[in-house]
């Protein structure tokens, strides 16, 4: 049986938490001067990915 690859992509958009996978918020690079501070503070915190998409994070993350 052949080892279980990490899809690379998945890697570098998900980190595994003791709760599930944590994953980035978009809007946060760039052109920030006309966000609102309100709208970039809530941006800031941390998502959590959805728990109807976790058994397909886990599919790409074997070893994780």
């Amino acid at each position: 049986m052949p080892k279980l690859k990490t899809s690379r992509a998945a890697a570098k958009r998900f980190r595994k938490t003791a709760t599930g996978f944590k994953r980035a918020q978009s809007h946060r690079r760039h052109i920030l001067t006309k966000k609102p501070s309100k709208r970039k503070r809530q941006l800031r915190s941390g998502m959590m990915v959805h728990e109807t998409d976790v058994n397909r994070v886990k599919q790409m993350l074997p070893n994780h």
